[in-house]
Protein backbone atom coordinates (compact mmCIF):
# COMPACT_ATOMS: atom_id res chain seq x y z
CA UNK A 1 0.00 0.00 0.00
CA UNK A 2 1.65 3.18 -1.24
CA UNK A 3 0.71 6.57 -2.61
CA UNK A 4 1.76 5.43 -6.12
CA UNK A 5 -0.40 2.32 -5.74
CA UNK A 6 -3.33 4.49 -4.67
CA UNK A 7 -2.96 6.64 -7.79
CA UNK A 8 -3.00 3.46 -9.91
CA UNK A 9 -6.21 2.45 -8.15
CA UNK A 10 -7.70 5.89 -8.93
CA UNK A 11 -6.83 5.33 -12.62
CA UNK A 12 -8.56 1.96 -12.56
CA UNK A 13 -11.60 3.58 -10.90
CA UNK A 14 -11.75 6.12 -13.74
CA UNK A 15 -11.83 3.34 -16.35
CA UNK A 16 -14.45 1.33 -14.46
CA UNK A 17 -16.70 4.33 -13.86
CA UNK A 18 -16.57 4.90 -17.62
CA UNK A 19 -18.10 1.45 -18.12
CA UNK A 20 -21.20 2.60 -16.21
CA UNK A 21 -21.18 6.29 -17.06
CA UNK A 22 -19.79 6.87 -20.55
CA UNK A 23 -20.73 10.58 -20.43
CA UNK A 24 -20.89 12.74 -17.31
CA UNK A 25 -24.38 14.16 -16.72
CA UNK A 26 -25.30 17.79 -16.17
CA UNK A 27 -25.02 19.51 -12.77
CA UNK A 28 -27.84 18.50 -10.44
CA UNK A 29 -28.75 15.40 -12.47
CA UNK A 30 -30.11 12.37 -10.66
CA UNK A 31 -29.93 9.06 -12.54
CA UNK A 32 -30.99 5.51 -11.78
CA UNK A 33 -29.62 2.40 -13.46
CA UNK A 34 -31.67 -0.77 -13.30
CA UNK A 35 -30.34 -4.25 -13.95
CA UNK A 36 -32.29 -7.50 -14.06
CA UNK A 37 -30.45 -9.21 -11.21
CA UNK A 38 -29.45 -6.29 -9.00
CA UNK A 39 -30.92 -3.44 -7.03
CA UNK A 40 -31.39 -0.04 -8.66
CA UNK A 41 -28.14 1.94 -8.61
CA UNK A 42 -28.51 5.66 -7.86
CA UNK A 43 -26.18 8.39 -9.08
CA UNK A 44 -26.43 12.10 -8.33
CA UNK A 45 -24.28 14.99 -9.52
CA UNK A 46 -23.39 17.15 -6.54
CA UNK A 47 -20.93 19.62 -8.05
CA UNK A 48 -19.34 20.39 -11.39
CA UNK A 49 -16.18 22.47 -11.57
CA UNK A 50 -13.72 23.18 -14.37
CA UNK A 51 -11.54 20.11 -13.73
CA UNK A 52 -13.69 17.97 -11.42
CA UNK A 53 -17.14 16.53 -10.98
CA UNK A 54 -18.41 15.29 -7.62
CA UNK A 55 -20.92 12.44 -7.63
CA UNK A 56 -22.90 10.38 -5.11
CA UNK A 57 -23.29 6.68 -5.89
CA UNK A 58 -25.36 4.29 -3.77
CA UNK A 59 -27.98 1.63 -3.37
CA UNK A 60 -31.00 2.22 -1.13
CA UNK A 61 -31.82 -0.67 1.22
CA UNK A 62 -35.23 -0.94 2.84
CA UNK A 63 -34.83 -1.11 6.60
CA UNK A 64 -38.22 -1.18 8.25
CA UNK A 65 -40.13 1.71 6.70
CA UNK A 66 -37.02 3.66 5.70
CA UNK A 67 -34.65 3.55 2.75
CA UNK A 68 -31.01 3.60 3.89
CA UNK A 69 -28.23 4.56 1.45
CA UNK A 70 -25.27 2.16 1.44
CA UNK A 71 -22.41 2.50 0.60
CA UNK A 72 -23.37 6.14 0.00
CA UNK A 73 -20.11 6.95 -1.77
CA UNK A 74 -19.01 10.49 -2.56
CA UNK A 75 -16.84 10.26 -5.67
CA UNK A 76 -14.67 12.91 -7.29
CA UNK A 77 -13.82 12.63 -10.99
CA UNK A 78 -10.60 14.44 -11.96
CA UNK A 79 -11.17 15.03 -15.70
CA UNK A 80 -7.71 16.31 -16.61
CA UNK A 81 -5.83 13.55 -14.77
CA UNK A 82 -8.17 10.67 -15.65
CA UNK A 83 -8.65 9.71 -11.99
CA UNK A 84 -11.65 8.82 -9.81
CA UNK A 85 -11.39 8.98 -6.03
CA UNK A 86 -13.88 7.65 -3.51
CA UNK A 87 -13.70 10.59 -1.11
CA UNK A 88 -16.16 9.46 1.54
CA UNK A 89 -18.65 6.79 2.45
CA UNK A 90 -20.42 5.66 5.57
CA UNK A 91 -17.98 4.24 8.10
CA UNK A 92 -19.96 1.11 8.98
CA UNK A 93 -21.77 -0.53 6.11
CA UNK A 94 -25.17 -2.09 6.67
CA UNK A 95 -25.07 -4.57 3.79
CA UNK A 96 -23.19 -7.76 4.65
CA UNK A 97 -21.21 -7.79 1.37
CA UNK A 98 -19.83 -4.32 2.16
CA UNK A 99 -18.92 -4.87 5.83
CA UNK A 100 -15.28 -5.86 5.04
CA UNK A 101 -14.83 -2.40 3.48
CA UNK A 102 -15.79 -0.34 6.54
CA UNK A 103 -13.46 2.65 6.79
CA UNK A 104 -13.55 3.81 10.39
CA UNK A 105 -9.98 3.09 11.49
CA UNK A 106 -6.39 3.14 10.27
CA UNK A 107 -4.15 5.78 8.76
CA UNK A 108 -5.43 8.20 6.13
CA UNK A 109 -3.68 6.15 3.43
CA UNK A 110 -5.33 2.94 4.71
CA UNK A 111 -8.79 4.55 4.79
CA UNK A 112 -8.37 5.92 1.26
CA UNK A 113 -7.09 2.56 0.05
CA UNK A 114 -10.06 0.70 1.60
CA UNK A 115 -12.65 3.15 0.22
CA UNK A 116 -11.17 3.10 -3.26
CA UNK A 117 -10.65 -0.65 -3.38
CA UNK A 118 -14.31 -1.03 -2.45
CA UNK A 119 -15.30 1.42 -5.19
CA UNK A 120 -13.13 -0.44 -7.71
CA UNK A 121 -14.66 -3.83 -6.92
CA UNK A 122 -18.18 -2.40 -6.72
CA UNK A 123 -17.89 -0.68 -10.13
CA UNK A 124 -16.77 -3.99 -11.66
CA UNK A 125 -19.64 -5.80 -9.93
CA UNK A 126 -22.18 -3.23 -11.20
CA UNK A 127 -20.82 -3.49 -14.75
CA UNK A 128 -21.01 -7.30 -14.57
CA UNK A 129 -24.63 -7.02 -13.44
CA UNK A 130 -25.41 -4.87 -16.50
CA UNK A 131 -25.74 -1.41 -14.96
CA UNK A 132 -25.41 1.54 -17.33
CA UNK A 133 -26.39 5.16 -16.77
CA UNK A 134 -27.91 6.38 -20.02
CA UNK A 135 -28.97 9.98 -20.29
CA UNK A 136 -29.65 12.59 -22.91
Amino acid sequence: MSFAGLMTLYESNFIRLGWLLPQLPEPGASLVSTATHDMPLHLGVEEVARYTTTLKLTYFFRVGGDFIPDPDLKIRVYHDAGLVEAMACIHKHRHEALVPYSTGSGTELQRRWTRNMMLNKWLEYCADKGHLFAHG
